[in-house]
C-alpha cells in the first residue's frame, strides 16, 4: 500500500510540474477580496492578518496571537535590521507593516494581486510614516523582481499556486548566496490534493479556493532543484481553528455594520453570501481542529539558494 501511494504521489508531483505557476488568479482574487476592506477591518485582528495566528501561552486575544505569529516568522527567518525583504502574496500587509515597524532599517518590497490591498498598505504607510515599504500589484505568473533580496517571505500564497518547480526556480533567481526563503502554508499531514472547482461537491473550491492546492506537509520538499531546505516546523492546526473561530465571532458581533456591505457587494444574493462566509469560517475551524489539530495544520519552511 505504501508503494502504491508513493507512485501516486510522484505522479501528482509530475502533474504539478506541467501546470502554469498559478491558474484562475483573477477568480481567486475576487473570491477573497470582493468585499471592501471594511469587512476585513471588522473581522480580522488589528494587524489584518488573513492567515493563521499563534495562540501561545501568552496570547489571549486575536491581536496578540497575530503578533506572536508575525514575530515567529521573523525569528525563524533569522531576519536582521537593515536587510532587504520581499513579501510575496503580502495580503493586507500584516507582515510588511510589522517588519517596517520593528525593523525600521529594512527595505521591504510587498507583492499583492489586489489593487485594494496595495492602496490599504500604502495608506497605512503614510499614516504611520513608514518610508521603507514599496507595494507592487502583480500575479505570480508574470511577476519579475529584477533584484535580489536578503530575505523572502511567502505567507499562505503557495496554496493558490500549482507549479512549485517553476515558482521556486523564479524565487531562487531573486536570492543570493546568503538569502533565505521562509514559507508558511496550511497543509494536510500526508496528502496533497487539488481544490476541484469544477466539482459540485467541492463547495470550498467553487466559492473560496478556485484553482488552489491543499499541499501535503512534505510536498515542497520534492521541489529542491533550485533551493534546499534548512529547517522545517509544524504548527498544530488548533491555532488556525481558534483563529477562524475568532473571525466568526467578530463577523457575528459586527453583523449590523457588515450586512449593508454585503448588500452593496452581492445585491440580491447578500443573504446567501452571508451564510457562505460564516460557513467558510466554521469549516476552517472544524478542519484544522480535527484530530486534535494533527491532521490539517500549518507548516513553516526555511530554504536557502542551491
Amino acid at each position: 500500500m505504501a508503494d502504491i501511494f508513493f507512485v501516486f504521489f510522484l505522479g501528482a508531483i509530475q502533474a504539478l510540474r506541467e501546470l502554469p505557476i498559478a491558474i484562475n488568479t483573477e477568480a481567486a482574487n475576487e473570491q477573497h477580496y470582493e468585499l471592501p476592506v471594511e469587512f476585513f477591518k471588522l473581522v480580522l485582528g488589528r494587524h489584518l492578518k488573513y492567515s493563521s495566528a499563534l495562540f501561545n501561552s501568552e496570547c489571549y486575544t486575536l491581536d496578540e496571537a497575530e503578533e506572536a505569529m508575525l514575530a515567529i516568522y521573523c525569528e525563524r527567518a533569522c531576519l536582521r535590521d537593515g536587510q532587504t525583504v520581499l513579501d510575496l502574496g503580502c495580503g493586507w500587509g500584516s507582515l510588511s507593516l510589522y517588519i517596517a515597524k520593528n525593523f525600521p532599517n529594512c527595505k521591504i518590497t510587498s507583492v499583492s494581486n489586489s489593487a485594494r490591498q496595495k492602496k490599504l498598505i500604502e495608506d497605512e504607510c503614510r499614516r504611520m510614516g513608514y518610508s521603507n515599504v514599496s507595494v507592487l500589484t502583480c500575479d505570480m505568473n508574470s511577476f519579475e523582481a529584477n533584484a535580489s533580496f536578503d530575505r523572502i517571505f511567502s505567507i499562505e500564497m503557495f496554496e493558490h499556486m500549482k507549479n512549485y518547480e517553476k515558482l521556486l526556480y523564479k524565487i531562487s533567481t531573486w536570492m543570493h548566496a546568503d538569502s533565505l526563503l521562509f514559507i508558511h502554508i496550511f497543509c494536510h499531514k500526508t496528502f496533497a490534493y487539488h481544490f476541484e472547482d469544477n466539482c459540485d461537491d467541492d463547495w470550498m473550491a467553487r466559492f473560496f479556493f478556485t484553482g488552489g492546492t491543499m499541499p501535503a506537509d512534505n510536498l515542497l520538499l520534492y521541489f529542491q532543484s533550485h533551493v534546499s531546505i534548512e529547517d522545517h516546523w509544524n504548527v498544530n492546526g488548533k491555532h488556525y481553528s481558534k483563529t477562524s473561530e475568532e473571525w466568526l465571532k467578530r463577523m457575528d458581533a459586527n453583523a449590523e455594520r457588515l450586512k449593508p456591505l454585503f448588500h452593496e457587494t452581492y445585491g440580491s444574493e447578500a443573504g446567501k453570501w452571508w451564510v457562505y462566509w460564516r460557513t467558510f469560517f466554521i469549516a476552517v475551524s472544524e478542519l484544522f481542529g480535527y484530530n486534535d489539530g494533527e491532521e490539517w495544520m500549518v507548516s513553516h519552511y526555511l530554504f536557502k539558494k542551491k
